[in-house]
C-alpha cells in the first residue's frame, strides 16, 4: 500500500506560500508558509500534519490491539503534540506528546496500559519518527 501527499512552494522561505495537497482531497491546496509554521498566522504546518498523522494512527492501532484481546472502545480520543526545535542552524522535531483517553467496556486499567504503550512502540507512525515520544493514556469510566 502506498500513500501520497504533495506540496507546491513559491517564494522565499519568509515571504512564500505554499499548499498541501492529498491524493484523496481531504486536503486540497491547503495553505502553509512561514507564519502558520513559526508564528500564529492561517493555514498549516508540517509539525501540525505529523501530529494529525501520529493522533490518528495511534488510535486505530489502539482499536486494533484492544480488539486482540476482545475489548472494543466506546470510544478513543488522542492528542499528538510535535514539538520543533532550534538545532544548530536548522530546525528538529525532538519529541511528540501523546495524551490519549478511551472508554472501554470491560477493560482494566492495567491491561489498557499494558496495551496503550506497546500501541506507542508498534503504531507505524511512532516507528517511522526518531523523536522521543512520550504518552499519557487514561481509561475513562
Amino acid at each position: 500500500m502506498k500513500k501520497s501527499a504533495s506540496a507546491h512552494w513559491s517564494g522565499g522561505i519568509k515571504d512564500g506560500q505554499g499548499t498541501i495537497s492529498t491524493d484523496t482531497k481531504v486536503l486540497r491546496e491547503a495553505p502553509y508558509g512561514f507564519k502558520s509554521r513559526f508564528e500564529d498566522g492561517p493555514g498549516t504546518n508540517p509539525e501540525e500534519l505529523i501530529a494529525a498523522a501520529h493522533a490518528a494512527c495511534y488510535s486505530m492501532a489502539l482499536s486494533l490491539g484492544l480488539g486482540n484481546v476482545g475489548l472494543t472502545a466506546d470510544s478513543i480520543d488522542t492528542k499528538a503534540v510535535v514539538t520543533l526545535d532550534k538545532d544548530g542552524d536548522g530546525f528538529s522535531i525532538t519529541a511528540v506528546q501523546l495524551t490519549c483517553e478511551a472508554k472501554v467496556p470491560g477493560a482494566d486499567a492495567a491491561t489498557f496500559e499494558q496495551i496503550a504503550q506497546a500501541t506507542k512502540l508498534g503504531c507505524p507512525v511512532s516507528k517511522v519518527l526518531k523523536a522521543a515520544i512520550t504518552l499519557d493514556a487514561r481509561l475513562k469510566n
